[in-house]
């Protein structure tokens, strides 16, 4: 049986400010182009438990690595 996986999608504004959605649909409905968004799977740990901040950071912090690992292949 496939486990569900925890995935928030993650929109990063001009002025860089982080913000979470948990579908496209909803982020579509706030303005949000879905194509802009970048899915974030979570530890099941974190998205069970974790305060919105913690969840934040993790995000941030996933987006820093993926942002380091284009900029090193480039």
């Amino acid at each position: 049986m496939d486990e569900e996986k925890n995935i928030l999608y993650a929109f990063r504004d001009p002025q860089g400010d982080l913000r979470l959605y948990v579908d496209e649909d909803w982020a579509s409905e706030r303005g949000i182009d879905p194509s802009q968004l970048i899915p974030v799977e979570i530890p099941r740990e974190v998205f069970a438990e974790g305060t919105r901040q913690q969840l934040l950071e993790y995000v941030a912090t996933y987006l820093e690595t993926l942002e380091n690992s284009e900029e090193s292949s480039v």
